[in-house]
């Protein structure tokens, strides 16, 4: 393969820079024996050119609101952020938004890469190195994140904006290759960037034709340029990732262009000083001590000197980057404090944003809903509660995977409006918006990974976003929920048709093994709550979080909205499990029935035939196992005396992981085969969700606890 020239084409200081930030990630690979060197040496010269000429960025305040977000959808060529971070000075923030002082990446931390507690992990991860605005691993998903920053930036201008005050409208750069190309969450995100107009959007595209098997030519030979113009994207093409002015002729193309978000397709092949190419190096081995000195030396480096930083270097990024962020923040900030005198409660707003903080009376208007045997499906209930928080949250938007008038998630006061681009942006045929970029209700297409990754980007710019979907489909954005959960940030999801309640449908639109894959997901609040109050509750409790995502699964069909006067409060879905009844007048039942969702109905009606025949059932609603799981031992021993063996769990979902409540004598009714097409009724009693089924099972569990006591 041909290998082309490597040293930059610039002035002595520039190829110093560049040189600077290709030997750091030689150097640390093969300190670290693992790792990506290729392409952080190839596209070093465009990581230049961008940060130090274009980005809007401030290494002091690395969260300033309106700073331009630089996201590395290539993660694996993590090292080339670490380089950039480290030369630019970036300050690092604590968990309290607070300015610490240090750097964020040191260079003891990258001599440290890939290696336990280091700043620079072998992918780069949010909220664990400030100047990271996204975990990336999986390839694509950084592309897709950043459109939901894009979607960010638009709205909170149309929102903050006044005349005289532009407090926001940053640009979002993201650096991919043909593994994210390839990808479908970047091919998905990228049509719905296209649609929306998104010119705030820059996506590079490192086109070295080269992936972990070989050439691109085993399984990658599209026109990616006709693609992403057929995508209504501008394209513009760099022939040499080394030519500095062609790299800097294309970002000021992006920053031209309007209407449209904008492609830059760089060449790059990977070279080093033996005029070798090798794929293994290239994208996931170190080079090697030999190949290292003959680059090194290629690039008039110094061949012994590992980790070295010139001071010529570090003054560039100063005078670069450092004082133009510095400058824009200062002007920045002065405005605001201006904008905050004219306008005291939009400025009150846009701090609570960034400190993901809820206003006074937030949840005044959250309905209870009274009692009602024939009930309330719970989609048509969260639909209700939404809409009453989200009146007196501003910033809480969002959408559906084009299901929103089954999901119940459309906001319908005066003034919620759609999420889209200006009139005159849209052809003839297109659809003609009540708002605008203002517009909260939003419209992701059927493209649910996207969507999730999406929503990903605009909970990292700090607005509080929804999106919904049927259960079954929550397969599709599993990636991006397991993302937030590492990342940590409070991304709300909405599932509908929760069960084989969606009936005729059958088993590809019945959601099975769904809740055991969701309550897999380490740091996910997953809530199935069972009537119109619990529901309530469950969005109360979400709406609380700040540093998890969470999933609400509610379901299509009605369940009876219980008494609370008879029953305990709705309030015990924050507890995860709680007593719902007990016949036992001395706190000691014969036998627990457990239940979330629409089965807690029939768990009711069970227990009110048990108590009639006699016998001290207890009923227990657990709508959250990892809130439960999160309680202290006293009040899950309350909720479940350990001297109680008799156990009946109802859920209709995989039966898998109700042996840690039921124990080991319990007995689980839940599913242990797909669905089937059929009324719902026919299907309940098919597969024992039934009350006579539920009793039927306690009898046994009775029984079995009588004969167990008497063994022994």
């Amino acid at each position: 393969m041909h290998v082309t020239e490597t040293k930059p084409a610039g002035t002595a200081l520039e190829s110093l820079c560049v040189n600077t930030i290709r030997t750091l990630a030689m150097d640390a690979v093969q300190a670290a024996n693992s790792g990506h060197p290729g392409t952080p040496m190839a596209m070093a010269p465009v990581g230049y050119v961008l940060w130090n000429e274009f980005l809007r960025f401030d290494p002091d305040d690395p969260i300033w609101p309106d700073r331009d977000r630089f996201v590395l959808s290539m993660g694996h060529a993590s090292m080339l952020l670490y380089s950039l971070l480290h030369l630019a000075g970036v300050k690092a923030v604590n968990a309290e938004y607070e300015r610490v002082g240090t750097l964020s990446v040191s260079l003891d931390d990258i001599k440290r890469f890939r290696q336990l507690d280091s700043r620079c992990a072998g992918h780069p991860e949010y909220r664990w190195t400030s100047g990271v605005e996204t975990t990336t691993g999986p390839l694509g998903q950084g592309y897709a994140t950043s459109v939901g920053m894009a979607i960010a930036s638009k709205w909170m201008a149309a929102t903050y904006n006044r005349p005289g005050f532009d407090l926001f409208g940053y640009d979002v750069y993201a650096l991919g290759g043909d593994g994210c190309m390839m990808e479908g969450a970047a091919s998905e995100a990228a049509s719905l960037a296209g649609h929306l107009h998104l010119d705030n959007l820059c996506w590079i595209y490192d086109n070295n034709r080269i992936t972990i098997e070989g050439s691109t030519g085993w399984a990658f030979s599209e026109d990616v340029a006709t693609r992403f113009l057929a995508y209504g994207w501008n394209v513009v093409r760099v022939g040499d990732a080394n030519d500095l002015d062609m790299v800097r002729r294309a970002f000021r193309v992006f920053k031209e262009t309007h209407g449209r978000p904008t492609l830059i397709i760089v060449d790059s092949h990977i070279g080093y000083g033996s005029g070798k190419q090798d794929t293994h190096t290239a994208h996931g081995e170190p080079l090697g001590e030999e190949e290292i000195k003959r680059t090194k030396k290629f690039y008039g480096w110094p061949e012994e000197a590992r980790f070295l930083v010139p001071a010529e270097v570090l003054g560039a990024f100063k005078v670069g980057l450092g004082a133009r962020g510095r400058r824009l923040r200062g002007d920045w900030m002065l405005r605001f404090e201006r904008y905050r005198a004219a306008h005291p409660d939009l400025a009150a707003q846009t701090l609570a944003i960034q400190k993901r903080e809820l206003p006074a009376g937030w949840d005044s208007e959250i309905p209870t809903f009274p009692p009602d045997p024939k009930g309330v499906a719970g989609r048509d209930a969260g639909g209700k509660v939404l809409n009453a928080i989200a009146k007196r949250l501003p910033w809480l938007v969002g959408g559906a995977a084009d299901l929103a008038p089954s999901t119940k998630t459309r906001l319908t006061f005066d003034g919620a409006g759609d999420f889209s681009p200006p009139r005159e942006l849209f052809d003839a045929h297109g659809p003609r918006t009540t708002l605008g970029w203002n517009g909260r209700n939003f419209h992701f297409g059927i493209r649910e990974l996207a969507m999730g990754s999406i929503l990903n980007g605009m909970s990292l710019s700090k607005v509080r976003p929804f999106g919904s979907g049927f259960f079954v489909f929550s397969d599709f954005s599993r990636p991006a929920i397991r993302l937030a959960a590492i990342m940590e940030i409070p991304v709300i999801y909405v599932f509908t048709h929760d069960s084989i309640g969606v009936g005729e449908d059958g088993p590809t639109h019945q959601p099975i093994e769904h809740l055991v894959a969701l309550r897999a997901i380490p740091g996910l609040i997953v809530l199935r709550p069972g009537d119109a109050n619990e529901v309530a509750e469950a969005w109360r409790f979400v709406m609380t979080l700040r540093h998890k995502p969470a999933c609400l699964v509610l379901s299509r069909q009605a369940m009876p909205t219980l008494d609370r006067e008879i029953f305990a409060p709705a309030s015990g879905v924050a507890k995860g499990a709680y007593v719902l009844a007990c016949a036992a007048k001395d706190g000691r039942p014969e036998v627990i029935l457990m239940a979330s969702g629409t089965e807690l109905g029939t768990a009711v009606e069970a227990f009110q035939m048990l108590k009639d025949k006699g016998l001290r059932p207890r009923v227990v609603s657990v709508p959250s196992w990892e809130l439960f799981e999160d309680q202290n031992e006293a009040y899950k021993e309350s909720v479940l005396p350990a001297r109680v063996t008799a156990r009946v769990s109802i859920e209709a979902g995989s039966t898998m992981g109700w042996e840690r409540f039921v124990g080991h004598s319990g007995v689980s009714i839940g599913m242990r085969t797909f669905g089937a097409s059929a009324p719902l009724k026919e299907l309940q009693k098919k597969f024992g969700f039934t009350s006579a089924a539920v009793v039927e099972a306690a009898l046994r569990q009775i029984e079995l606890n009588r004969e167990s006591r008497t063994t022994w």
